[in-house]
């Protein structure tokens, strides 16, 4: 009988150790975002070798950033529904997906971080949740970006920018003298949703035509700004690749090119000039094979057809203010809606350690 026990106490542990062990290497984030919140799972098997792999991710609209535009603040309503939709997806990480509690991080986005009521999101994410908001600061965001958008390989010949839906953010690495890497932000404080409220601000009603009017009319002191961006850092003017991320390239490539399963997807500015023709001209085109499509649909219903246009406007502005653009390389790079929790765990995860 002694010998049953020990013989189904062994089977047991040999099937379960596994699972068990399994989980600590799961981790999840979740990402408050000017436009939406994102949800990540992802298993990590090393990663200062990139060995992870994305086991689930997905979203929920809350264009929390809106109201910042208008006079600085979230709104409180807007505050409110992030919260209901971040609590559930905690306790679906927790109790459907089996990751261990203190796997779990989440964070403020740096077009969040614009906001002067901040303290009251992160109040209410602590009583919610009992994890501690964090906000990642434009740079900091940046280098996550960096390392989790660009190949090793590439890093000194490149640039990221990641446009968001409250800003616009990224940078590029030189090497020193002592031959170590050297970080340098690019930054500028317009996403798909921050531009969209700017020029909402200035029409004369909600009708599309007025929209795309004064859109235009904004042109100049967008190109004012990304010229600003750049000159900050000016050596990324010289950078022979140039890769993008955010859910405005997200928009542009899934709509114009189709859905990707690849890392890195190279694209021309001609490519860009087209869609963007499309959307202010002849959206009914991606609305009739949005039909067809559901990753096309999935677009149209995370984003109308006005913030489209703004993310538009940005990457085409800031793709145009590179000389010799149509000799650079351009790649949209998919998993940059990750790329800040791949940094996050390499840099904060006490159990990473014990992984590599």
């Amino acid at each position: 009988m002694k010998n049953l026990k020990l013989y189904f106490t062994l089977v047991l542990l040999f099937f379960i150790t596994p699972i068990l062990f399994s989980q600590e290497n799961i981790f999840a984030g979740i990402e408050i975002g000017s436009k939406g919140i994102k949800m990540s799972v992802i298993d990590v098997y090393n990663i200062k070798r990139g060995d992870f792999t994305v086991k689930s991710f997905w979203t929920e609209n809350v264009a929390i950033a809106k109201g910042i535009s208008i006079d600085g603040n979230m709104a409180i309503e807007d505050i409110n529904r992030a919260i209901a939709v971040i609590t559930s997806n905690y306790s679906k990480m927790k109790t459907t997906m089996k990751v261990p509690d203190e796997n779990i991080f989440i964070v403020g986005s740096s077009g969040v971080a614009m906001a002067q009521n901040t303290q009251v999101l992160t109040d209410k994410v602590k009583a919610a949740t009992g994890k501690d908001l964090e906000y990642i600061e434009v740079q900091m965001e940046g280098k996550m970006l960096l390392k989790g958008c660009i190949p090793p390989v590439d890093y000194k010949n490149s640039i990221i920018l990641d446009i968001g839906g409250g800003n616009t953010k990224g940078g590029y690495v030189d090497v020193n003298n002592n031959n170590s890497f050297i970080f340098f932000p690019l930054a500028l404080n317009y996403g798909s949703v921050t531009l969209t409220e700017s020029v909402k601000k200035i029409a004369r009603n909600e009708d599309l035509d007025e929209f795309n009017s004064k859109s235009f009319s904004f042109l100049p002191i967008l190109r004012e700004q990304v010229n600003a961006m750049y000159k900050s850092s000016p050596q990324a003017l010289d950078k022979e690749k140039i890769y993008l991320s955010g859910g405005a390239v997200w928009a542009f490539y899934t709509l114009y090119k189709g859905a990707t399963k690849e890392t890195y997807n190279q694209f021309k500015l001609e490519d860009v000039i087209n869609y963007d023709a499309i959307l202010k001209n002849n959206f009914k085109k991606f609305e009739d094979l949005a039909k067809k499509d559901e990753e096309m649909a999935k677009v149209l219903k995370t984003y109308s057809q006005k913030y489209l246009i703004s993310g538009s406007n940005i990457l085409l502005v800031c793709l145009e203010a590179l000389p010799d653009v149509n000799n650079k390389k351009l790649y949209f790079a998919k998993e940059g809606q990750i790329a800040w929790l791949i940094s996050y765990i390499a840099d904060r995860s006490k159990k990473v350690k014990k992984i590599y």
